[in-house]
């Protein structure tokens, strides 16, 4: 749905809501490339499967530009999309593509990854309809064309649509307008020789919601899943990016109605997300209950069960030193993996966190993200099917 709101002297919101049901750290090699943390991997041979979760950041705060007085829009608009050209997701992207091409992975679950538009004509604060659509900056295609120049080959297997906001944002010389259109997703990509079928997605039905003046723009969170085979194993793939530690009710109510999804697999799942509950339980009851009743096993806690492994979250200024004070960003599994409910996971399993120290910033200082991204390689048995 698309609600405009116009008032003289007011912000106007122009809103578009898509409920789609449908170990050591890597070292740096000459000119910056990350070389990847070979020599922990388990010997699985063909079985070995490796995964990544990686938050993209959006570039700024988005739940600042809403919150507070509507009148103030256009102004916090325009210095949030100041700040997001300065976060320079082009140069980001190519520490993030050198992550990938490193660990390989056969899936990656991406949260964060906006597509931004613009209308030259900003009709928006004037009551006016017309959607933005020319691109600015389209996060997904540009991580595509990094990995692609390092030779890397990687397919969207499954995607969804969430929040989907226009706002009107000052231009020079005032009081000129622009819109500017956020439409935020969740992406899985697969390794371009990883078969992949029945994608799916979903919205949740419990949402953070911002008033705007008389416009309401809800925060739309969600999943996507596919079904992938590697090494003769089929499993599905699932990501999710959950509400902040913020709203916790909500939150929670994610996580189980995410539980509720994938209740009926019958496959062996991984799941990758940036759950946004710490894994020492001082922020929600998350994670306890992905892991607690829901079954699932957690890779890196298996991996490395004295390493807290913090993944959030980084600075996202020039230069900065890392901040990471939470596990937040996760890898977790069920059905197969793991031998029995408290066996945890089968064969071993190796787990990274990458994009968390200094040398794998980006040549002008910029952290590839606010968030450290994960690889896990998990080492499933020869049969596996759900108990």
């Amino acid at each position: 749905m698309r609600r405009h709101l116009a008032a003289a002297l007011a912000a106007v919101a122009v809103i578009s809501c898509a409920d789609a049901g449908t170990a050591p750290a890597p070292s740096t090699l000459a000119g910056g490339a990350i070389a990847a943390s070979t020599s922990a991997l388990p010997d699985a041979g063909a079985r070995a499967l490796t995964v990544m979760t990686r938050n993209l950041y959006l570039g700024a705060d988005i739940f600042a530009v809403v919150d507070g007085d509507p009148r103030g829009i256009p102004l916090r608009v325009t210095q949030a999309w100041q700040h997001i050209q300065m976060m320079n997701f082009p140069e980001r992207a190519t520490r993030i593509a050198e992550e990938i091409a490193a660990a390989s992975p056969a899936l990656v679950g991406l949260q964060e990854v906006p597509l931004y538009r613009i209308d030259p004509t900003g009709d928006a604060a004037f009551g006016g309809t017309h959607p933005a659509t020319m691109v600015a900056l389209d996060y997904l295609a540009t991580l595509q064309g990094a990995l692609a120049a390092r030779g890397q080959c990687y397919n969207v297997a499954a995607s969804n649509q969430l929040t989907d906001v226009e706002l009107p944002a000052v231009t020079s010389p005032a009081p000129t307008f622009i819109d500017i259109r956020y439409t935020d997703r969740d992406v899985i990509l697969a390794r371009c020789d990883v078969p992949t079928s029945d994608s799916r997605n979903g919205v949740y039905a419990e949402r953070l919601v911002f008033n705007a003046g008389a416009a309401t723009i809800p925060a739309l969170r969600g999943w996507a899943s596919t079904l992938a085979t590697v090494g003769g194993i089929t499993f599905r793939f699932a990501d999710t990016h959950l509400e902040t530690d913020g709203s916790p009710a909500i939150q929670v109510a994610q996580a189980t109605e995410l539980l509720g999804v994938l209740a009926g697999e019958t496959h062996p799942i991984v799941l990758v997300c940036d759950c946004n509950s710490a894994t020492d339980g001082s922020q929600t009851g998350t994670y306890g209950l992905l892991t607690g009743r829901g079954g699932f096993d957690d890779a890196w806690s298996e991996a490395h069960p004295r390493d807290p492994g913090y993944t959030s979250s980084l600075p996202d200024g020039y230069f900065t030193e890392p901040q990471l004070r939470t596990r937040i960003d996760l890898v977790l599994t069920r059905y197969g993996f793991g031998a029995a409910g408290e066996a945890g996971i089968v064969g071993g399993v190796h787990a990274d966190i990458v994009g968390e120290t200094a040398g794998e910033r980006t040549a002008s200082g910029l952290w590839p993200s606010d968030h450290a991204g994960v690889v896990a390689t998990l080492t499933p048995p020869k049969a596996i099917e759900r108990p």
